[in-house]
């Protein structure tokens, strides 16, 4: 454990407040991703420097130095492993310097993230690699003067207590512990944050917590379930909610003033350190400082809600059938129902067949299979698309994202799919890589029109560069729209595009304002549009904040947050109706519905065709 040390000191006094993001900024100011990042603090001091200043300048306790990969296996990509300690000593320095030149007395914490290597045992071949990587990082960080150790964003418990085993082979400077959780709660791996909380409780460290990958609000119940299992204190470093990648870069839209807010949040479940992760910015820490320090903090919390969904009961739940429809001739000549249903982590397709067959009993006209949603690795989606369209006989609309291939991987793809009976793809940029594996390349050959583009080609029996493939596909291609962006003059000329490309339907992200559906459609009356509106069920007032603020491209207006406060523990119950009450108005606006339940909680679309009385009936436009 760490001893005199001035950060535990302070952690006995009061709340303190750590920087934010480091990369994020690092890009802003024109670093490109494929730059190494510790290295900047050799061949471009000054830039780093300058966001030390800008966190200083907000209001921090504490800054964390630009060293989160510099270990020699992360080093070696780049060719400069030989350089471990020196980087390390001067991301140290660097800070320091920040520290003087600003003259204020902050903590300096050396921030050590993971290999990238995973379930690595004591008696492991690679235990003494990673663990050598480790040491030689402390002592780089150690020779520039920092005051505590910051191990942040590990996925691997194993992993993390190497490190642990590292520093204190080293020095006895205070550690933070901190893991990565997805917005399920639970680790890569799928361990629990209880189960996390118990294991880093045991270890030599001084604090334990939760960072990066996600936003706030799924870190609050995560930080709630830690604190359960731990007497040590507890920190917090959220991510600025989910990004979207736009023109080349990674855009993060949760606001100041509603990242400061979530802040009040943890530091009333027992957070002592809080800071922010990727996409936080000075105003972020300065918002955030501010709510922290003010006298809101000191108040009662309220009643502790889960972010995730409680179980609607059974009665009245419609009983599955098995039967088939044909979404492609429905369209645009009935109302069409589909339904979101995200692919398993794992192998077992067990759960999403037994929901898709319960969602054909409804009356579903059409199955959404996502591919791989907010950029976590989940069974691919053709392989659950065709798994879904074998046991139950219903159309599936297959989402292929531009994220994870190639040109070549996104033409095999769609032939695949054509040759598996899967005719209907929604063609889609896709969300930048998080959660499971952050660091990974995401391709981005082409957008959501460049693959509208390719699927148009082998619809006419040619490779998009001009090849014959023989029997031409028969996709009909759909596309996303989102009737309340920002840039609407963007949206639309990118719809316009999608449309001389071949999108034959759009389905919108959720809608929770129908005027603002009612302007879209006025805006766009000219183009005769077939819209699919999109409806997300809410179930609290937790998660449509998170929804508003943390998810791009989702606005939820005030009128609906109020009911949902004024639903206290029914809040799930008013979402329906909420839900019901937006499907009953879309009907005049859109050619269908499509329904994204949250958690595979299918039971709540049930609830919702029930009021409006489509289960099972005529849906004749």
């Amino acid at each position: 454990m760490g001893l005199d040390s001035p950060f535990l000191d302070m952690l006995t006094r009061r709340v303190l407040v750590a920087d934010g993001g480091m990369g994020t900024l690092l890009h802003e100011r024109g670093i490109s991703f494929e730059t190494c990042f510790d290295s900047l603090c050799l061949d471009n001091p000054d830039i780093v420097l300058s966001i030390h200043r800008d966190y200083i300048d907000a209001g921090v306790d504490l800054i964390e130095t630009n060293s989160f990969g510099a270990n020699a296996i992360r080093l070696k990509r780049f060719g400069l492993e030989s350089k471990t300690r020196l980087i390390n000593r001067e991301a140290a320095r660097v800070a320091r310097s920040a520290r003087e030149e600003m003259g204020r007395d902050i903590l300096i914490a050396g921030s050590i993230g993971p290999t990238g290597r995973r379930m690595i045992q004591i008696d492991h071949p690679m235990y003494d690699e990673i663990f050598a990587a480790f040491g030689e990082q402390v002592d780089g960080l150690l020779e520039g003067g920092v005051d505590l150790i910051i191990l942040e964003t590990f996925t691997d418990l194993s992993e993390i207590r190497i490190a642990v085993d590292a520093v204190r082979s080293r020095c006895h400077l205070p550690v933070v512990a901190q893991m990565t959780f997805s917005y399920d709660a639970l680790t890569a791996i799928g361990i629990s944050p209880a189960t996390v909380a118990e294991s880093l409780d045991k270890l030599d460290v001084d604090m334990i917590g939760a960072n990066c990958s996600v936003g706030p609000q799924p870190l609050i119940d995560v930080i709630q379930q830690m604190g359960e299992k731990t007497t040590k204190p507890l920190s917090v470093m959220p991510n600025a909610g989910l990004p979207r990648y736009v023109d080349g870069r990674y855009l993060y839209y949760t606001s100041p003033e509603y990242f400061g807010a979530c802040g009040l949040e943890f530091v009333k479940r027992g957070v002592r350190l809080i800071g922010g992760c990727c996409g936080t910015t000075p105003e972020h820490i300065r918002k955030l400082a501010e709510v922290v320090r003010s006298g809101d903090a000191a108040k009662p919390r309220a009643k502790y809600q889960p972010l995730y969904f409680v179980s609607l009961p059974d009665e009245g739940v419609v009983k599955p059938t098995v039967r088939k429809s044909d979404f492609r001739e429905k369209l645009g000549k009935e109302l069409v129902l589909s339904v979101e249903i995200d692919p398993p982590r794992g192998s077992n397709p067990e759960k999403i067949l037994k929901g898709a067959e319960y969602l054909a009993g409804l009356g579903v006209d059409a199955i959404n299979i996502a591919d791989s949603p907010m950029g976590r690795a989940r069974m691919g989606a053709m392989a659950a698309a065709a798994l879904v369209r074998k046991a139950t006989g219903i159309e599936v609309i297959m989402h292929l994202t531009c994220r994870d291939h190639n040109l070549m991987g996104l033409q095999a793809t769609i032939l695949g799919a054509h040759a598996l009976g899967i005719s209907n793809i929604l063609a889609v940029t896709g969300d930048p890589p998080s959660g499971d594996y952050p660091n990974v390349t995401a391709v981005y050959d082409v957008d959501s029109i460049g693959l509208l583009q390719i699927i148009e080609a082998l619809n006419k029996g040619f490779g998009l560069t001009g090849t014959a493939i023989g029997y031409p596909t028969d996709i009909l291609a759909g596309a996303a729209v989102n009737p309340t962006a920002d840039d609407m003059a963007m949206e639309l000329e990118r719809l316009r595009r999608k449309i001389d490309y071949g999108a034959r339907y759009f389905m919108t992200q959720p809608i929770f304002d129908i005027e603002a559906l009612k302007r879209f459609r006025d805006k766009t009356a000219a183009l005769d549009l077939t819209v699919i509106m999109g409806i997300l069920p809410l179930h609290s007032l937790r998660h449509a904040l998170f929804l508003h603020n943390e998810v791009p491209g989702i606005e939820v207006p005030k009128s609906i947050m109020t009911r949902l406060e004024k639903g206290g523990d029914d809040a799930h119950k008013v979402g329906i109706d909420i839900a019901a009450e937006l499907s009953l108005a879309g009907q005049s606006l859109a050619a269908g519905l499509y329904y994204m339940p949250s958690f595979g909680r299918f039971e709540t679309i049930g609830a919702v065709l029930d009021r409006m009385g489509l289960t099972n009936a005529s849906k004749t436009i």
